[in-house]
């Protein structure tokens, strides 16, 4: 799968080079060498390892099975996900994805990512894919075809060449901090404090709180509808549960996390109740200022995948989605490149991408402002409007027969007034 170069300096040559083994990392990866392409990834860490990000979208379904992912993911016994529910001063509401406007899976599944995350890459290996796990990217040149400057688990230097570059890196966003490419994101800062539960739910209390294992909980803060907590169902009765606020409303995050997180889950009433038992079985972590932007998505040398691009925020579970969906755009790309066809990126991949991006960043902005969340408690909801909601909520942001993905500011601005 890789043939040695005339340079010295440089150790073997690719068609693509790979940063980040993660979903969009090995589905890329998966995606590329289907079709018949030359794949390295370079993993910075070992697998496997944290990450936020548990509750996929029911769109990431139809990227999993296109990287012939799908039985893998199925067998794995992860958590069933069939919507998403929400709770704000005792209002109770939740959204069946298998009931929506847009056509594709209904159902996914709710994961502790390590494990998911290993997975893919396993079986992106058991395909074919080279990933070298423990090595990390020092240096880019792109005066011609990419070569990268890696460094491997004993400390040591060497090169690679590459046709092309996919930045699968996540929050380590390599190529924005190497090309110098970030720029700051159009949303305020916030920050999110999170660990993993042994939640001991009583089925008492799980009655009158209506919680339902197969569906996120999202709950808003009963004085500050800027505040929210995820409590996300993972298997073997565990859950991961996090609060996300900007950071002066979360008090001393430099003190102990657990105490931050457990004092802010007491001012919610119903998830204090039904999280009465609860055990902390992971340390709690923290993660600040995470929206990011970028100057550039894609160029006919690289191109950003998922969060190496733009994140915007963990309140609709959009990350892994926009990964996937980055990933099969960009590789589909890629390849149409390398038999050389002349690609215009912005037109092809940046533009088409950011199309479900923007509408994803639409109903973030108005959940913060409070205009989504008038609509998502709206006591009387007519049910296609209902329908088409769901839709983007099940990760359908690409769906421009939508008219809540064509239109959806003003859609939104509309539905808004019929609530008041």
């Amino acid at each position: 799968m890789q043939a040695p170069l005339s340079n010295p300096d440089i150790q073997a040559s690719y068609d693509v080079a790979i940063i980040g083994a993660g979903p969009s990392g090995s589905i890329a990866a998966s995606l590329l060498h289907q079709q018949g392409k030359r794949v390295i990834v370079i993993e910075k860490q070992d697998f496997p390892r944290f990450s936020i990000g548990e509750s996929l979208l029911p769109a990431c379904m139809r990227v999993i099975e296109e990287a012939n992912m799908l039985e893998a993911v199925n067998n794995a016994g992860f958590q069933f996900k069939n919507g998403a529910a929400f709770s704000s001063r005792g209002q109770y509401t939740h959204f069946d994805f298998t009931d929506k406007f847009s056509s594709g899976p209904g159902t996914t599944f709710q994961v502790e990512r390590a494990s998911f995350d290993k997975l893919l890459a396993d079986t992106a290996e058991s395909q074919g894919v080279e990933i070298r796990f423990g090595e990390s990217v020092q240096a880019i040149d792109l005066t011609q075809d990419p070569i990268l400057t890696i460094r491997d688990r004993e400390g040591k230097d060497y090169c690679i060449q590459a046709k092309y570059l996919l930045d699968a890196s996540g929050f380590g966003r390599v190529l924005p901090r190497l090309l110098e490419l970030e720029k700051p994101s159009c949303l305020p800062s916030r920050t999110a404090v999170f660990t993993h539960i042994e939640d001991n739910i009583d089925p008492s209390t799980q009655e009158n709180v209506h919680f339902d294992r197969q569906k996120i909980l999202i709950c808003v803060h009963p004085e500050n509808k800027d505040i929210w907590y995820w409590l996300i169902p993972l298997s073997d009765s565990r859950c991961s549960l996090g609060v996300v606020a900007e950071p002066h409303l979360l008090g001393d995050t430099e003190a102990d996390l657990q105490t931050v997180l457990m004092e802010m889950i007491k001012q919610e009433p119903n998830l204090h109740r039904l999280l009465a038992n609860a055990e902390v079985v992971r340390e709690c972590s923290l993660l600040k200022g995470y929206s990011a932007n970028v100057t550039t998505l894609a160029t006919d040398k690289f191109a950003l995948l998922g969060n190496a691009g733009e994140f915007l925020d963990p309140i609709f579970s959009s990350g892994v989605t926009i990964a996937m969906q980055s990933a099969s755009m960009a590789a589909k790309c890629v390849v149409r490149q390398l038999n050389g066809e002349k690609l215009d990126w912005d037109a092809e991949y940046a533009k088409p991408l950011m199309r479900g991006v923007d509408t994803f960043r639409t109903y973030v902005e108005a959940w913060y402002d409070g205009r989504f969340q008038e609509i998502i408690f709206f006591d009387a909801p007519d049910n296609k409007i209902k329908q088409m909601i769901c839709s983007i909520l099940a990760g359908y942001a690409w769906d421009e027969t939508n008219p809540f993905v064509s239109d959806s500011e003003r859609r939104l601005n509309m539905i808004v007034g019929l609530c008041r």
